[in-house]
């Protein structure tokens, strides 16, 4: 478990030091996963129709409800390292 956090964290730093920057799709999958692994299911007020970059992020991040917050992790960590 330990080894999981460490990873994730780690990932998460390298995640701000890419070589380039990632497409809209791939950053929208690596919020969605990071906020699924550090606050579990998405319980927030869906933005209106105004804010959308919000309802963006806000979709992606609905569709990962129900993934266990250390698959989550491990789906970002794999991301990440696939970009790097």
């Amino acid at each position: 478990m330990t080894d999981l956090n460490t990873a994730f964290e780690a990932a998460v730093a390298n995640s701000k030091n890419l070589s380039e920057r990632p497409d809209n799709n791939t950053l929208l999958q690596i919020y969605a996963l990071y906020k699924q692994a550090s606050a579990g299911d998405n319980a927030e007020k869906k933005p209106g129709f105004g804010d959308m970059v919000g309802r963006a992020k806000w979709d992606a991040w609905a569709k990962l409800k129900g993934t266990a917050s250390d698959a989550a992790k491990q789906q970002y960590i794999d991301l990440i390292e696939s970009l790097s």
